[in-house]
């Protein structure tokens, strides 16, 4: 308790230290990794998340400046738009999943017209362990599978126990999403805390440390909160795979986090996202499990999705205290990654969200191709990851649930101007043939940027705003 005294830093930062040990335990456990994956591992495989475009970049940029634009940069663009991904620094010792990498953030700084490049790894408690052996040795959600994954699973234990991994601050590596609240840049994965990050004046990128909202935060934080542009609160849940299995807060716009409030499902789930509106919080609890005896049994990744089961969405007033308010509403099965906005219609709440039937995480056999024909989730190949646009309606008198179909697949990935999020959208028709074919402008990239997940623009005045930190 004195070690984190010590290292809290205003506003609920807290600098990350972590002190991992080497010695004979560390070997120890090292030597046996070694014979698992010799005996139980066919390390021929191909790392599909790992070639082509998905191969990581072998070095941090620091800010390449004067970058050759072609057209022009308007002063509207003033700021810093920044994308978050998975980069491993190193070498995974057996399996690797897309979502197992270290978070990169690359970051094109813009400022009266002119263009500067950077990526840097956020500096997560991970990364610095890693960095201290010199070597991978974090469990990857690409080793969990079969048998083969349990063991791997153990052996992430037995660090732990041993104190050869020190995990104080999580296992996180902040490589999801990233989001603006309270003059803060957060760097979100969802089975971790925030990472702060701070944007210098030439377009740097900074990790200051953890938030932990002032210790008010014991739990996981979703990779995708919500800000009300009209209120200035972040809305937000964790989920857990013990009791209680979700857990939603709210955080004033000046940054404190309010008490937790528990939400009572049967079964522990895998949710990636939920929406807001003026009144309302959404949550999905959808059939994808964690499930480690089917692992075992059946030889596969850890996520089970079950296609017997309806979905549930729960509708929450977002100021309650606790949940006796929520209503639950049920539409056929399905799952959903991500949504795209939400809002209030009369008696009904709407959600437009990113919806698929029977998502299958395992399914990467063969070589990725990269053609955007072949893929649409991170080299998953279409037929395997069919996501459509769907409007969803709950009305909140009656308890009836209706779904449409918005768009042929796949879609996903959604990302609307901010200022509308939890209100409803206006769409502008135009002629497209008088649109110009041409961009306004083209920044040429120093180097290859792969893959990756979300991104943010942060603002000129938010730049100033977090400039404080």
């Amino acid at each position: 308790m004195a070690k984190k005294d010590e290292e809290q830093k205003a506003g609920g930062i807290v600098e990350v230290n972590p002190k991992p040990e080497k010695g004979l335990a560390s070997k120890a456990i090292d030597l046996l990794e070694k014979l698992v994956i010799k005996l139980m591992y066919d390390t021929s495989k191909p790392h599909h998340w790992l070639a082509g475009n998905f191969a990581p970049v072998q070095n941090e940029t620091p800010p390449c400046k004067n970058l050759h634009v072609i057209g022009f940069l308007p002063e509207c663009m003033n700021g810093e738009f920044v994308r978050v991904g998975p980069n491993p620094k190193f070498a995974p010792v057996a399996g690797y999943h897309w979502f197992d990498g270290d978070g990169m953030v690359h970051g094109i700084r813009i400022k009266d017209g002119k263009a500067t490049y950077v990526s840097r790894y956020i500096r997560t408690s991970r990364l610095k362990q890693e960095e201290y052996f010199g070597g991978s040795k974090f469990m990857k959600l690409g080793d969990l599978k079969g048998f083969f994954g349990l063991l791997m699973a153990n052996l992430q234990m037995l660090r732990a126990k041993f104190k050869v991994l020190d995990a104080s601050y999580g296992a996180g590596t902040g490589s999801t999403s990233l989001i603006y609240h309270h003059g803060k840049l957060l760097a979100l994965s969802e089975l971790d805390k925030p990472y702060v990050l701070k944007v210098l004046e030439d377009g740097d990128l900074q990790t200051l440390g953890m938030l932990d909202y002032d210790k008010r935060l014991d739990h996981s934080f979703t990779a995708h909160p919500k800000v009300d542009p009209f209120t200035g609160e972040m809305f937000t849940f964790g989920y857990s795979q013990s009791p209680t299995y979700i857990t939603y807060r709210v955080i004033s716009k000046d940054g404190f986090m309010h008490d937790p409030v528990p939400i009572t499902i049967s079964d522990p789930i895998i949710m990636h996202d939920f929406a807001i509106t003026e009144n309302y919080a959404i949550f999905m609890d959808l059939p994808l499990y964690i499930k480690p005896k089917e692992m075992v049994t059946a030889n596969k990744l850890i996520f089970t999705f079950d296609t017997s089961k309806k979905a549930y969405f729960g509708i929450l007033p977002r100021y309650a205290k606790n949940e006796l308010l929520i209503k639950w509403f049920e539409l056929p099965n399905c799952f959903i990654f991500h949504n795209a906005n939400a809002w209030e219609e009369k008696d009904e709440v709407v959600l437009i969200t990113c919806r698929l039937e029977n998502p299958d995480l395992d399914k990467t056999n063969g070589i990725v191709e990269e053609k955007l024909e072949n893929f649409i989730f991170g080299g998953l190949k279409l037929e395997n990851f069919a996501n459509e646009l769907y409007e969803m309606r709950f009305n909140m008198k009656t308890g009836l649930a209706s779904q449409r179909k918005l768009s042929a697949s796949a879609v996903d990935f959604p990302k609307i101007n901010e200022s509308h999020t939890s209100r409803k959208s206006s769409v502008c028709v135009v002629d497209a043939k008088t649109m110009s074919a041409d961009p306004v402008a083209i920044v040429e990239l120093p180097y290859r940027v792969p893959y990756g997940f979300h991104a943010f623009f942060v603002t000129e005045e938010q730049l100033r705003e977090q400039a404080e930190l």
